[in-house]
């Protein structure tokens, strides 16, 4: 199967050219350099997504990347309506960062209510793909993290090091290992799936509840990471207590979405 991976060079997109490849996708990448030996591609210069698209003449479209307004929104748009104007397939990531946060999980029902811009963006292309192409899958996740290489992994290894930052008590996620999301994602390419669906980690932990894991995970101590409210640092509007309801993915995936516990 032909598929383009838009974002290959990312943390998702890197492990999921892997996942794919290692299926029999004949992979083509793109990334913002010529790095990787991905294609440099622009997802905002509609003129160039539409020449890629129409060289590869892909049977299926991931879209991973994630970025300011005119990459999250912008992008999305583009590589939903390219990918719609061939026939293929599309995989939408999107983020629990659209919601605001509340106690409750949020379904795939609840609507974005977003706080931030990335927040925004990302609400916005979700409305634009399902305006292009209802049959598309857009998959709401969250923090990302595995095999020592995510962001949030080597956020927590600087502050373990002296390094500037703070872990949050009352920012609450529910972290996804990134193999398990690259696998679900490359499952539901496979589906006949339409729409919004929560895949996401089944344990909601705190940013600081998450750093400990992390720093036992590499013999360190983790009293040795600063713990702090969002309430205390001058943040601006954020997303703080977010958890996904995931049992609609359950239902539909075979790919098990193991918890941190075990990951970390």
């Amino acid at each position: 199967m032909s598929t383009l991976l838009v974002g290959a060079s990312g943390f998702l997109g890197s492990v999921l050219a892997r996942q794919a490849t290692a299926a029999g996708h004949a992979v083509v990448g793109t990334a913002t350099t010529a790095t990787g030996g991905w294609v440099p591609v622009d997802v905002t210069d509609r003129k160039a997504v539409r020449a890629l698209i129409s060289a590869v003449r892909p049977k299926l479209v991931f879209n991973s990347t994630w970025g300011d307004w005119r990459v999250s929104a912008d992008g999305a748009a583009t590589v939903a309506a390219e990918a719609a104007a061939v026939g293929a397939r599309l995989v939408h990531v999107s983020t629990d960062a659209l919601h605001a946060g509340r106690p409750t999980p949020y379904t795939e029902d609840d609507p974005p209510t977003p706080v931030s811009l990335y927040g925004a963006a990302k609400a916005a292309a979700e409305t634009a793909v399902t305006a292009i192409d209802p049959s598309a899958v857009i998959v709401r996740t969250s923090l990302i993290y595995g095999n020592g290489e995510g962001r949030f992994e080597t956020f927590v290894r600087g502050l373990l090091d002296g390094g500037p930052g703070t872990l949050f008590r009352d920012e609450i996620r529910c972290p996804i290992h990134v193999d398990d999301l690259a696998a679900a994602l490359l499952e539901l390419a496979d589906s006949r799936f339409a729409g919004v669906l929560n895949v996401a980690g089944p344990e909601a932990v705190s940013r600081d509840e998450f750093g400990r894991l992390i720093a036992r995970a590499y013999g360190r101590d983790p009293s040795a990471l600063p713990v702090g409210l969002t309430t205390d640092a001058d943040l601006g509007p954020r997303p703080l207590d977010v958890r996904l309801d995931t049992s609609l993915a359950r239902s539909v995936l075979r790919t098990r979405l193991r918890p941190v516990s075990e990951g970390a």
